[in-house]
């Protein structure tokens, strides 16, 4: 058994897309649903950073640090609202055997770099996974306006107050990582996004309408011990 981890949640951004919930189901194991708002499954790149990565129990200066970012989109299964992730690009050779080994997460080595000035973030990644498909993301981004509680707006708490996410081993079987932590806040986000070919190596098209964007400086996240779906 796994132990569960400690880490925290720093300088994210959540760029998220309306997409085709019939593509989107097409793209997911059969045990899983596309969960809908509006009527549209969410395709989302979320940039962050990990911080104080660490097995539960032990204390802040004992974890690493290690920049990442997500594809992931949002899924139902016996009414649990979750996450799946498509892809999740790590700066952290053993980091991402890690998580590769024991949460049987789709992590790909990458070289990353992520900096605060002038009440923004730099960031930039670009892939190096042997075998993988290439793929880079370079932004800048900032909140823009006020703080606000993710459960008070609907779209908000749909796309971020998800407390299980799921994966597929490689021998097939779905995974499932339940994680603990207190509810999101947000604020409205700009971002200057000069390269993404994240979603391309996902195989999935350039959106063809404007993200909805959030930033938030992040919390503190309990994930438990990867399981396999019974």
């Amino acid at each position: 058994m796994v132990l569960p981890l400690a880490m925290g949640w720093r300088n994210l951004l959540f760029e998220n897309w309306p997409v085709d919930p019939a593509e989107m189901n097409a793209r997911l194991p059969d045990a899983l649903e596309a969960d809908t708002y509006d009527g549209s499954a969410w395709l989302s790149v979320i940039p962050f950073t990990n911080v104080d990565v660490r097995p539960r129990g032990l204390p802040e200066w004992a974890g690493v640090s290690l920049p990442e970012i997500n594809v992931r989109t949002y899924v139902t299964r016996d009414g649990v609202p979750s996450v799946y992730f498509f892809s999740l690009d790590a700066q952290g050779v053993a980091s991402v055997a890690g998580a590769r080994l024991f949460h049987h997460l789709p992590y790909y080595y990458a070289r990353i770099s992520l900096s605060r000035a002038d009440g923004g973030v730099a960031f930039e990644s670009r892939r190096y996974h042997p075998g993988a498909r290439p793929a880079r993301y370079e932004a800048t981004y900032r909140p823009s306006g006020e703080p606000f509680s993710a459960p008070d707006d609907p779209l908000a708490a749909f796309l971020v107050e998800r407390y299980r996410f799921y994966t597929e081993a490689p021998d097939g079987s779905l995974r499932y990582t339940d994680v603990d932590h207190d509810p999101w806040t947000l604020s409205p986000a700009t971002a200057t996004v000069e390269t993404n070919t994240l979603l391309a190596a996902d195989g999935f098209a350039s959106p063809d309408s404007a993200p909805v964007r959030y930033y938030s400086p992040g919390l503190d996240v309990v994930a438990n011990a990867s399981q396999r779906l019974e």
